[in-house]
C-alpha cells in the first residue's frame, strides 16, 4: 500500500501548482467576461451611441497592446509568480475605482476611457506571466504539453461560458457599475491562487516518469538559435522578443493573421454584437447567451484537442478550424437573425471548432520559444496580436452607422475568412504541420 500511495501523492503535489493556475485563469476570465459586457453596455445605455461605444472599445484594447509591448521585460525580471500576482492585485484596484467613483463623484465619459484603458493597461502583465508558467508547470506536473495548453485556454473557455450568462442575468438584476464590484474581486482571487499555489521560484526536474523534451529537427531549431540574448537593458529586453517573432518565420506569419482576426473580433464583439442585439432584442441575456454558447462549445472543442490534438495534422487543423470557428459565425448571426435559438445553436457549432485554435497555436509556439525570453516573445506575440484590435472597435463604430449593423457584420466576416483561409496555403505552416514525436 505504501509503495502504490507515496508516488500517487508525490504526482499529486506537483500538479498543485498547475491546478491553482487554472483555478486563477477560471475567476479571473470570468471577471474579464464580466467587465467585457458591463461596460459596452453602460456606455449604450447611458449615451444611446453606437459611436462612443467603439470609441471605448479603442482604449480597452489599446491599454491591451500597450501593456504587451511594455510589460514583458518586467514579468521576465519580476518572474512569472510574482508578476501574476502583482498584475492581479493593481487590477482589482483600478476596476474597483469604476464603480467607487460612480457611486460616489459620478463618472463622466472622459474618466471611464481612462479608468478603462489603466484596467486594461493593468491586466495584461499578469495575463502574459500565467501564460509563460505553463510549459514549466505541465512539466513539473507530468503533463503533455498539448494537454495543458488545451486545458488552460479550455479553463478560459469555461470561463466564458459560465461568465457571459451570469453577466446578462446581473446586468439586469444589480446593474452594470455594481456588476464591476464582482469583477474586482475575481482578481482578488486570481492574485491568492496563484501566490498560495505557485511557488515564486520554479526549477522543475525531471523525474521518473517524465517524459523527456520532444525533440526538433534543425529547421525547427534555426529560429531559436538565430537569435542572441538580448542585453540586460530594459528596452534591449523589449527588443530580443520582437526581434525573435520576426525571424521566426511561422511566428511571423501567423500573428499577422492573429492581428487581423482579433482586429474583426474586436470590433464584433465590442461594437457589433451588442448594438446588434440591442437593437434586434433588446435584452443583454441573449447577448450573454451567444457567448455562452460560443464559449461553452469552444470549452468543449478544446477538450477534444486535449485528448486527440497530438495526432492531427497541424496545419490542416488551424487552417480549416480558424475559418469554420472564427469567420462562418459572422454570417450566421445575420442570417439566423429572425430565429434566436438557431443562431445561438450554430454559435455553439463554430465555438467548437475554434476551440482548437488557441492550444494549438500555443503549443507549437511553446516549442519554438526559449524557457529565458518566454515573457519578451508572448508579449510581443499578445502586442502583436491585439495591434489592430483597437482599431476594430473603431471600425465598426464607424461602419455601422453608415452602412447598418448587419451589413457591418457582413463586411467583417469576407476579411476575416480570407486571412484565416490563407492560412492554408501559407508556406510557413510547413513548419507547423510536423508535429514532434513523443
Amino acid at each position: 500500500m505504501t509503495v502504490q500511495t507515496q508516488p500517487t501523492m508525490r504526482l499529486s503535489r506537483r500538479r498543485q501548482p498547475l491546478v491553482g493556475l487554472y483555478a486563477a485563469n477560471v475567476v479571473s476570465g470570468a471577471g474579464d467576461v464580466l467587465m467585457f459586457l458591463a461596460v459596452p453596455w453602460f456606455v449604450l445605455q447611458t449615451t444611446g451611441s453606437v459611436a462612443q461605444t467603439g470609441i471605448t472599445a479603442f482604449f480597452s484594447t489599446a491599454s491591451v497592446a500597450l501593456s504587451a509591448v511594455l510589460g514583458s521585460a518586467i514579468v521576465d525580471r519580476l518572474g512569472f509568480q510574482r508578476a501574476s500576482v502583482v498584475s492581479d492585485v493593481a487590477s482589482m484596484l483600478g476596476v474597483a475605482l469604476i464603480p467607487l467613483l460612480y457611486a460616489t463623484v459620478g463618472l463622466p465619459f472622459g474618466a471611464l476611457l481612462a479608468l478603462v484603458f489603466i484596467a486594461g493597461l493593468l491586466t495584461t502583465p499578469g495575463a502574459t506571466a500565467r501564460s509563460s508558467l505553463i510549459p514549466d508547470l505541465s512539466r513539473l506536473a507530468g503533463v503533455r504539453l498539448e494537454r495543458a495548453t488545451a486545458a488552460a485556454d479550455g479553463m478560459t473557455r469555461l470561463s466564458r461560458f459560465v461568465g457571459a450568462p451570469l453577466a446578462g442575468i446581473l446586468i439586469v438584476v444589480i446593474g452594470t457599475s455594481n456588476l464591476l464590484w464582482i469583477d474586482a474581486a475575481t482578481f482578488a482571487f486570481s492574485a491568492l491562487a496563484v501566490a498560495l499555489a505557485v511557488p515564486a521560484r520554479l526549477a522543475p526536474q525531471l523525474t521518473a516518469g517524465d517524459e523527456p523534451p520532444a525533440p526538433q529537427t534543425a529547421e525547427e531549431r534555426e529560429p531559436v538559435s538565430s537569435v542572441a540574448e538580448p542585453s540586460r537593458g530594459y528596452f534591449a529586453r523589449l527588443a530580443g522578443g520582437f526581434v525573435f517573432l520576426w525571424r521566426d518565420p511561422w511566428l511571423r506569419g501567423a500573428t499577422l493573421v492573429v492581428l487581423v482576426t482579433n482586429m474583426l473580433d474586436a470590433g464584433q464583439s465590442g461594437v457589433l454584437a451588442p448594438a446588434f442585439v440591442k437593437q434586434v432584442y433588446g435584452n443583454a441575456a441573449v447577448l450573454g447567451a451567444l457567448i455562452a454558447a460560443f464559449g461553452g462549445a469552444a470549452f468543449a472543442g478544446t477538450i477534444a484537442f486535449g485528448a486527440v490534438g497530438h495526432r492531427l495534422p497541424r496545419g490542416l487543423t488551424l487552417g480549416v478550424s480558424y475559418t469554420l470557428g472564427g469567420a462562418s459565425r459572422f454570417f450566421w448571426i445575420v442570417l439566423l437573425a429572425p430565429h434566436p435559438v438557431a443562431m445561438i445553436a450554430v454559435q455553439a457549432v463554430c465555438g467548437f471548432f475554434i476551440g482548437q485554435v488557441n492550444p494549438l497555436y500555443d503549443t507549437i509556439a511553446y516549442e519554438r520559444v526559449p524557457a529565458a525570453m518566454r515573457a519578451r516573445v508572448f508579449g510581443a506575440l499578445t502586442a502583436g496580436a491585439m495591434l489592430g484590435a483597437p482599431l476594430g472597435g473603431l471600425i465598426a463604430g464607424l461602419l455601422a452607422p453608415a452602412i447598418g449593423v448587419e451589413p457591418s457584420m457582413l463586411v467583417f466576416g469576407v476579411i476575416y475568412a480570407a486571412a484565416t483561409l490563407s492560412l492554408l496555403v501559407h508556406p510557413s505552416l510547413r513548419l507547423a504541420g510536423r508535429s514532434p514525436s513523443h
